[in-house]
């Protein structure tokens, strides 16, 4: 009789399942000591994820949002604080705004929903479901919208679910999103809703303000599939109601916002992020974010994860001043945003297009230095004409500079 062969750990299935939470927990570890052994992970939310998805290149800001870094602590810690944030005025507006909305039960929100949205769907009646979302932690109340909102669908009629919790897997760490509300239709469709306190005036709004509302909508709506994928007879709007101020009162008006383009780019743009555990994996030993450790000790491990700053991040990124200031001392052409950087090909420093406008540096025969060697001699011969009508010019007379 041959002698039985042992399984190897090679033939044993199970196995990679079973090593799988360890994985799970070590990457978890790591992003602890990242942020600090008593600091609490800072919550991404969809204001946050869509700046992110704006500028992919950036593994400073994937890692620090993934780990959960509280970024504008940071740059405070830095030296660079940022302004951002509501006044507590606008704030405390915004909450009023909103409770207004969606008191009685939603039965504001859910007419004007149906005045938009309603399709061939019968009117909300005062019988719409309004599910308890409370559960502990953030996990907790992710699995029990997820439940809700199959059991809404299921039962095939209108539903509101007010502030659920949903989840989406960013460079491989998830992050937890929280919308104003979510609307399940009796055909079975789920709508974003988003609550602004801007005012929409004449039936229109400031595109700006719209076009962040529509980011934050979609990303909401990337998550709201992935419950979808596993839900049947769901479906994902991809048009978003948008709920405003009427004109300068505060009785609610609402507008539908088409976010499946803004969809589209940033489902794109969080394939490309780099995943945070490989990011992780490449920094030196005992890097921490932590803020109260010294500022020397907190640059090094900021210039340890390369950025990718354009001006945009200024007006989305707590950590933008910070990363400007090292750009321009740098020299580096991102600081004069990422069209020109688009011209410039090759050249990367400030100095080096200069130099090569000069003609000091670079390839005569490559297109870039050519056109910046022609705009210097331009400028060059603006000047002395300049300079020339002035000393023809009689004294006292104007010259146009």
């Amino acid at each position: 009789m041959p002698p039985t062969r042992q399984p190897t750990a090679r033939q044993t299935p199970s196995e990679p399942t079973a090593q799988a939470p360890q994985r799970t927990t070590t990457l978890r570890q790591r992003l602890a000591e990242l942020r600090g052994p008593s600091v609490a992970p800072h919550p991404l939310d969809a204001r946050a994820l869509a700046a992110l998805a704006a500028n992919p290149g950036c593994k400073r800001r994937a890692l620090l949002d993934g780990a959960g870094v509280d970024k504008g602590v940071l740059a405070e810690a830095l030296g660079s604080p940022a302004p951002f944030g509501q006044s507590q005025f606008a704030f405390m507006r915004g909450n009023a705004f909103e409770a207004k909305v969606k008191a009685d039960g939603g039965t504001e929100l859910l007419r004007l929903l149906y005045e938009h949205l309603g399709g061939g769907s019968p009117a909300p009646a005062g019988d719409a479901l309004l599910p308890d979302l409370g559960a502990a932690g953030p996990e907790g109340r992710a699995a029990r919208t997820a439940l809700a909102l199959r059991e809404a669908t299921a039962a095939g009629c209108w539903a509101l679910l007010d502030h659920p919790m949903l989840a989406l897997e960013v460079a491989g760490s998830p992050a937890y999103l929280e919308p104003d509300a979510v609307v399940v239709h009796p055909d079975g469709r789920w709508t974003v809703v988003e609550i602004k306190s801007f005012p929409m005036i004449d039936a229109s709004a400031d595109a700006a303000k719209v076009g962040a509302a529509a980011r934050q909508a979609a990303v909401y709506v990337l998550a709201l599939e992935r419950v979808a994928a596993v839900t049947e007879g769901a479906e994902v709007g991809h048009r978003a109601l948008l709920v405003c101020p009427k004109d300068f009162s505060n009785l609610p008006t609402a507008s539908v916002v088409d976010v499946r383009k803004q969809r589209a780019v940033t489902r794109r743009q969080l394939t490309r992020l780099t995943r945070v555990e490989d990011i992780a994996e490449a920094l030196p030993e005992g890097t921490t974010f932590d803020p109260a450790c010294s500022p020397q000790e907190l640059e090094s491990a900021v210039s340890s994860v390369t950025a990718a700053y354009a001006p945009e991040c200024l007006a989305a990124c707590e950590l933008a001043f910070h990363c400007r200031a090292r750009s321009r001392a740098e020299g580096a052409v991102e600081s004069l945003g990422r069209s020109v950087r688009g011209e410039l090909g090759g050249l990367t420093t400030v100095a080096g297009v200069l130099a090569a406008a000069a003609g000091k540096e670079g390839d005569p025969a490559d297109p870039t230095v050519a056109a910046l060697r022609r705009a210097a001699a331009l400028r060059a011969e603006a000047l002395e004409s300049a300079a020339v009508l002035r000393a023809e010019a009689p004294e006292g007379a104007a010259v146009c500079r």
